[in-house]
Formats: structure tokens, sequence, C-alpha cells
């Protein structure tokens, strides 16, 4: 007799995942933390290289590429929705400590008004950190931060696909 029950989806830290980004290509990331200050959010590291949709690397080389960028996310919700699947588990997550996002309350728009292009009003942080760092303007130590957003998976593919998201969220 089959249950009806869905089977229940775990993520770990070192999870590593894979996202078709289109009909050729297929892009890899990997969960590296759970920020408790940032909505308890995953944090997933997304490495630089394209792959063929026909090739299938091993973790430890996917793992030894650039990494492109940081990003807040839910990686149990694409599972859910079937736009990545979870294709292994390997412990190097690389050094988070060091990994900086930023934020803005400058984001978003009142009723009728016009996004702002351009913020001098931002904070920054690291993973876990309580002390969200006034900044102001970004100097150029701070303008290599990570957006800082939590970002839902159907904005993850649009970043992983090359796209600018969210796309009226403030430059520098």
């Amino acid at each position: 007799m089959e249950s009806n029950k869905k089977k229940r989806i775990n993520t770990k830290i070192g999870d590593v995942f894979c996202a078709e980004i289109d009909k050729k290509s297929k892009r890899f990331f990997q969960l590296i933390a759970y920020d408790k200050i940032q909505l308890n959010s995953d944090v997933i590291r997304v490495f630089t290289k394209i792959y063929s949709v026909n090739q299938e690397p091993d973790l430890s080389e996917i793992i030894s590429d650039n990494v492109e960028f940081y990003v807040h996310c839910a990686t149990k919700i694409g599972l859910k929705l079937d736009l990545w699947k979870k294709v292994g588990n390997i412990s190097n997550i690389g050094s988070i400590d060091k990994i900086l996002f930023r934020s803005t309350n400058d984001y978003g728009t009142k009723h009728g008004g016009v996004p702002l292009k351009v913020s001098h009003n931002w904070h920054v942080w690291r993973i876990n950190d309580r002390d969200f760092t006034k900044v102001g303007k970004l100097t150029d130590e701070y303008k290599k931060s990570f957006i800082g957003l939590v970002v839902n998976p159907l904005g993850i593919m649009k970043m992983l696909k090359g796209e600018k998201y969210p796309i009226n969220y403030p430059d520098f």
C-alpha cells in the first residue's frame, strides 16, 4: 500500500545543487551556511562555470571553481518546485567568515513613487553577525559585498541565468 504522504525534503550544509538554466546548460551551487540574522535563511555560493546538460562533473571539480556570488535563499523550496536537484554533499564549504552582504532601506517605492536608482544609505554584515554596520555610501571595500536579500527560488533562477535580480534594487 502506497502512502499519500509527501516525502520530507532535508538539506544540510555542504549540499551541492544543480539547476538547468536552459535546454543546453546547467549551473551548480552549494549550501554553505544558515544565516540566523537574515530570517534563518540558507546561504549559497554559486559557481562561475556553466556546464553542458550532458556533463557530469564530480563534486570536487564543481567546488574548486570560482564563486560568482553568494545569496540568501530557501533551497528546500527550489527542490519542491523542481527548479534544481541535489547532486551530493561535500564538506568543503570554503571560508564563510569573510563573506560580506549589503542592504539598504531605500529598496522599493511608495505608492506612485519612482524607485531610487542609487542609494547612499547602506549597511553591511557578515553571516550571523548581529551588528549591521551602517556605512552610508559604499566605499570600494564594500562595493564587493553581495546583496543580502532573501531571494525566492524563481529569482535565484534569474540570477543563475545572469539576469539582474531584483530589477529595482538600487545601485551604488
